[in-house]
């Protein structure tokens, strides 16, 4: 006899895997330092204040994931850009690099957050292993739990821990769908300290799209 669960593991997979994705999620709220996003939310708070840059660094789907969050940070009255695109300024001293990398190590922003580090800005990184190459460069840290898409033996802090089995999420999936909602999180939080209403930022929102 089949029981419900095989039934609906059978008939229904992508619902379950967005059930296991969404607890994953929930169970990662829980262990994030409250310290560390403390001190990324200060170095926003204060890069607003002193009306300096944002600039968002992301490779494959997390630099989509920062794309997300450099649109917000512009909707809240942000001067943010996204590193990669044609209309980045230069940045400098008193600006602030966000650079998000699972695993840590990926290149490109290695190198693009130690370039940012050389001319005085403050990097924050967004990865699950702090003790990375891109952790070593950061000024600030925040250790989002997930599995990156070139770990296995060291995935074993989101498996065991989490209790979440790798086929439900490919390569980077988790790190990247965690990041997106925790920084979602971020911006409510910089909403609510820097007292921006929806209104002041839908005012702020694209009136010409395609």
């Amino acid at each position: 006899m089949v029981s419900s669960l095989d039934n609906e593991s059978q008939n229904h997979t992508a619902i379950v895997a967005m059930k296991e994705i969404a607890n994953f999620v929930i169970k990662a709220s829980e262990i994030i330092d409250t310290k560390e996003v403390d001190n990324f939310v200060s170095l926003l708070i204060d890069t607003y204040n002193n009306k300096a840059k944002v600039l968002v660094m992301g490779a494959g789907r997390s630099g989509l994931v920062g794309k997300a969050f450099a649109m917000r940070l512009l909707h809240m009255g942000f001067s943010s850009y996204v590193l990669g695109e044609t209309i980045v300024p230069s940045i400098s001293k008193g600006d602030l690099a966000i650079a998000i990398s699972g695993s840590g190590r990926t290149q490109l922003i290695v190198d693009a957050a130690d370039a940012a580090k050389k001319v005085g800005s403050k990097v924050v990184a967004l990865t699950t292993f702090p003790d990375s190459p891109l952790g070593s460069i950061a000024d600030v840290i925040v250790k989002i739990p997930g599995r990156s898409k070139i770990s296995k033996m060291d995935d074993y802090f989101a498996r065991q821990i989490l209790g979440l089995h790798e086929p439900f999420a490919p390569l980077g999936t988790l790190f990247e769908d965690t990041t997106m909602i925790f920084l979602d999180g971020v911006v409510y939080h910089l909403m609510s300290r820097l007292n921006i209403s929806e209104d002041q930022m839908r005012n702020r929102h694209a009136n010409v799209e395609f």
